[in-house]
């Protein structure tokens, strides 16, 4: 039996841009890629401020939103792998918000 595997090359990221509905994000390599921000809920329920506020991590093989508690890995964004959070998880943290906003 024969397996395959193939090598993903983790550009850094340069560049990102959020708008409603995707993630842009610009690679050193030249790459630019465009994931839709539904992937990742807590994008998706985030107040625009809150969606640019972000920074890059791991010289830039990632990026942290600090008021969403959210990473996403350039990996998972090259290999289209969206949030793995659970419906739980997301229900806890929407009411959580909705109870900080009262």
């Amino acid at each position: 039996m024969s397996t395959s595997a193939f090598d993903i090359r983790l550009s850094a990221i340069t560049a990102v841009e959020i708008s409603e509905d995707s993630l842009k994000v610009d690679l050193e390599d030249g790459r630019t890629i465009s994931i839709p921000i539904a992937w990742y809920p807590r994008l998706y329920h985030a107040s625009d401020g809150e969606r640019r506020t972000w920074r890059l991590i791991g010289k830039g093989k990632g990026i942290h939103w600090p008021e969403l508690d959210e990473d996403i890995s350039v990996e998972h964004i090259l290999t289209g792998i969206p949030s793995g959070e659970s419906q739980p998880s997301l229900k806890n943290w929407l009411d959580q918000r909705q109870q900080e906003n009262r």
